[in-house]
């Protein structure tokens, strides 16, 4: 890929990013009218998270994958060491809260803050970057799709959870398949309900749910195994 094109393509991944959580954070906005975090106690649909819990989680991927990004040397064989911990049992381990002070409004600013720090490392990352991701090294664009993917399906959680509408558009649904899934049918069913059936929340027809065993392979095309 010519580096012109190559940085139209990153540019492209990260106003993807970009128009996700702006989205992500519209489908959520109507449960933060009560300014209280204890409203976002319920469980996220079917994880056993708490919906504040998921929402700091949400956060904490998109930090993460920008900071895999960001150092001059990027890690090609583990995470840039933050200290990640869970405050609650069984609760995510997250480097990033946001403060129960400021509300339910206040984390999706925790998130739309996050979201934007790794669509500005996707958009400034020379595409021969790889960093270190448990599913595959993987380059800018890899990433995008890791924080489109974490925001689509999170977003799902806290949408089921707090009772509330989400359905995304397709082509981001899509664009996060192909990068991500390659091995996934696509023609039983549209993007979106793919992309649920391939992260474990759905089953589609003739397929049954993915339980603990999905994953998806962030290696650029060419350097797949």
């Amino acid at each position: 890929m010519r580096e012109s094109a190559a940085v139209a393509e990153g540019a492209r991944w990260a106003d993807d990013v970009r128009e996700t959580v702006a989205r992500a954070l519209a489908a959520l906005a109507p449960a933060t009218v009560t300014g209280s975090a204890a409203s976002w106690s319920v469980p996220a649909g079917p994880l056993t998270w708490s919906c504040w819990e998921t929402g700091e989680h949400l956060a904490d991927d998109l930090f993460a994958y920008a900071a895999q990004l960001t150092p001059a040397a990027p890690p090609a064989d583990d995470d840039v060491p933050f200290r990640w911990e869970s405050t609650t049992p069984g609760g995510p381990a997250n480097t990033i809260r946001a403060d129960p002070a400021h509300g339910p409004a206040g984390l999706l600013r925790v998130i739309d803050a996050c979201g934007g720090l790794l669509a500005a490392a996707v958009r400034v990352a020379p595409p021969d970057v790889r960093a270190h991701h448990t599913f595959g090294r993987a380059d800018a664009a890899g990433f995008a799709a890791m924080g489109i993917v974490e925001t689509l399906v999170h977003t799902d959680d806290l949408a089921r959870g707090l009772g509330l509408e989400w359905t995304p558009p397709e082509t981001l649904a899509a664009r996060a398949l192909d990068r991500l899934f390659p091995d996934v049918p696509r023609d039983i069913a549209p993007p979106w309900p793919t992309l649920r059936w391939a992260t474990g929340r759905t089953s589609l027809p003739g397929l049954p749910i993915r339980a603990n065993g999905w994953r998806w392979d962030g290696r650029p095309e060419g350097e797949r195994g």
